[in-house]
């Protein structure tokens, strides 16, 4: 009789909790990738998708991050409409294409346009990781090369924020022929005497970095960012050697000369801002 009514109590108290267990609602938090702590989805947008125990950098939209860095209502998008054919008939490629242009909201893996930062007029393309590892295919290629040749025919600034594994390998030769032609852009803008400012982001790698992400006069890197050709584990099973702690990092790049400076992303604006203004042309410089 005592066992009976302890099962029954116990029964209940098992169906009391079970019942009374919170649920949390879907996408109410996310877990960082560096401190792997739960963060609350609306303290990580509040803090332009900086974690806000670890201050680890997570990924962030295009359109998110231009709307931190330009005037209200300043920014005009180019080329809006391009979107990628599939050039060697990859198998699979246009089906890709079209989920990932449904699932970020936009038709490729850089925006472009141009807007003003306190004032001053400037270029921009902000690439997004989340397309297809923001990859260097033709039509990235190809909006990167005219915003570089609107700004050098207006004779502006231009900012480009890298965020890429490389060039996408479904368009093969196609793809890789947009690191010549990006460069080629560049040196046409320098030797106007335009200013070119490359921001690093996570990651930074492969094709990208090899063409136009390291031809910044001013190169800046976001904190703890993957900047690099080849990955580490690709390196040391060449070389067949362990690699320095922190290797291909943003601290270790700065470290060793190869970017300028690191800047936190609450503090991008007004450092692209005096740089901009620092370097204006007559009747370019505007206010903060």
């Amino acid at each position: 009789m005592l066992s009976a009514l302890i099962g029954r109590q116990k029964k209940y108290a098992q169906t009391k909790t079970t019942q009374s267990k919170p649920e949390v609602p879907k996408g109410m938090y996310t877990k960082c990738p560096h401190c792997k702590k739960n963060i609350y989805v609306i303290d990580l947008i509040a803090n332009i998708g900086v974690c806000t125990y670890c201050n680890g950098h997570l990924p962030i939209s295009p359109s998110a991050r231009i709307s931190k860095l330009i005037d209200l209502d300043s920014f005009e998008e180019f080329d809006k409409e391009m979107k990628s054919a599939n050039p060697l008939e990859f198998e699979g490629y246009e089906d890709k294409i079209e989920t990932t242009m449904k699932k970020v909201e936009q038709n490729e893996a850089v925006i472009t346009g141009k807007g003003r930062i306190g004032g001053i007029e400037t270029v921009l393309a902000v690439m997004d990781s989340r397309f297809i590892m923001g990859s260097m295919g033709s039509v990235v290629g190809e909006k990167i090369t005219r915003a570089i040749e609107y700004a050098t025919a207006h004779e502006l600034p231009i900012i480009i924020f890298s965020a890429s594994g490389g060039a996408r390998m479904q368009e093969g030769i196609i793809s890789l022929m947009q690191m010549a032609k990006t460069s080629a852009a560049l040196a046409r803008h320098d030797e106007k005497g335009l200013l070119y400012i490359s921001v690093l982001t996570n990651p930074t790698t492969g094709g990208v970095t090899a063409s136009f992400a390291m031809l910044g006069d001013i190169i800046i890197a976001e904190p703890n960012a993957l900047i690099g050709f080849a990955g580490p584990r690709v390196i040391e099973q060449t070389i067949r050697q362990k690699l320095p702690q922190g290797f291909q990092r943003s601290e270790f790049s700065l470290e060793h000369g190869m970017i300028d400076c690191i800047v936190e992303r609450k503090d991008m604006r007004d450092s692209l801002y005096k740089l901009l203004k620092f370097h204006a042309k007559e009747g370019q410089d505007g206010e903060y």
